[in-house]
């Protein structure tokens, strides 16, 4: 267990590595030069080459790279001299512990450091702590909605298979396995918050917190998220009840089902009793896949709502060429959904030992 637990974990770390190398040369060959967006188009040369020097950016690339990963990385290589490619700036690196010293040189342990904001100025972590949030809030609504319709939607189907009932809710299963989400967005805005607001008192575009016009300070609107968490769920929700369909006929033809129907429990007794809790393996298993994707894919919808997650970051951010910050976010997403691949593969090998051999 400890072999494959470990095999996992390095699979992980080979696969960030990988996604942090290559957004760093992809955002490092696009066209722009970021001290001319930190000063203007106006910057004199000279004010251009201090602000390249303090980013780095007179360094060969090969030494830009190296630089990159040891901003990244919690255990990194410094020296105290200026002069040195890795100089321990404690400007940027405010807490850190030394671990190893020896002359000019250090080692230390810290957080990782994912550089500051073309245009704010800010640390990137600090912008990212502040959306990051929003855009796991949503995430779980959407995959809890999508659960619980799913689950529900799945047993009526199974019930009633091959009646007008079953084709009904393939339909609907179908039309939202095939609809994108900018698009579902797009039509659910226009339907809920703009044709039916009178009825709904839905709003088009808004986050979880609302400034208060007459100075109130924010306040906490649940409603708004209804809209983005709908849209976000639909395709996982399509997906749920197919899987509860097939995997509930399938527990249908059981011995026990059969033994439990020769009780006189009716259907909805022998669903709840005793179908549904062996059926729900392969669901919840669809139910972890499906978050770690709901999280990669809420940039549209968090745009289209104006939702204030990270989605919302990313767009702007690049709208305004200001990289660190979309480098910052790719790559904490793209940690996020391996922490949870590593999660659900050590359940998986927990719970099957057949898929650890």
């Amino acid at each position: 267990m400890i072999n494959y637990i470990l095999q996992k974990i390095g699979y992980g770390v080979l696969v960030i590595f990988g996604v942090v190398t290559l957004v760093f040369f992809l955002f490092n060959i696009l066209p722009g030069d970021p001290a001319r967006m930190m000063l203007g188009q106006r910057a004199d040369e000279k004010s251009i080459e201090i602000i390249h020097k303090d980013l780095g950016l007179d360094k060969p690339i090969s030494i830009q790279y190296m630089n990159y990963l040891n901003d990244l990385s919690p255990i990194s290589f410094h020296s105290t001299q200026n002069s040195g490619n890795f100089f321990l700036d404690t400007t940027k690196y405010t807490s850190f512990v030394t671990l190893i010293k020896a002359g000019s040189d250090r080692v230390i342990l810290k957080k990782p450091y994912l550089r500051r904001s073309y245009q704010s100025k800010r640390n990137v972590s600090d912008i990212l702590s502040q959306a990051f949030p929003n855009t796991i809030i949503l995430a779980v609504a959407a995959i809890l909605f999508a659960f619980v319709i799913g689950v529900l939607l799945g047993s009526i189907s199974s019930l009633y298979a091959n009646t007008w009932v079953d084709r009904l809710i393939q339909l609907l299963t179908s039309i939202g396995m095939s609809l994108p989400s900018f698009f579902a967005a797009i039509i659910i805005a226009w339907l809920f918050a703009f044709v039916l607001s009178k009825y709904t008192g839905l709003s088009m575009f808004g986050s979880l917190y609302v400034v208060d016009d007459m100075g109130g300070g924010e306040h906490l609107q649940l409603k708004n998220l209804i809209l983005p968490a709908l849209t976000l769920g639909i395709r996982p929700l399509a997906v749920i009840t197919e899987l509860t369909k097939a995997t509930l006929l399938d527990v249908y033809s059981q011995d026990y089902i059969r033994t439990a129907r020769a009780k006189g429990l009716n259907n909805r007794q022998v669903i709840w009793r005793h179908a549904l809790k062996n059926a729900l393996n392969p669901v919840i298993t669809a139910v972890s896949g499906w978050f770690a994707s709901l999280i990669a894919g809420a940039v549209f919808v968090e745009y289209i709502f104006d939702w204030k997650g990270v989605g919302v970051v990313i767009v702007d951010s690049l709208e305004k060429y200001d990289f660190p910050v979309v480098m910052g976010a790719l790559l904490v997403v793209c940690i996020l959904l391996v922490l949870i691949n590593i999660v659900t593969d050590i359940l998986y090998g927990v719970l099957d030992p057949r898929i650890r051999r």
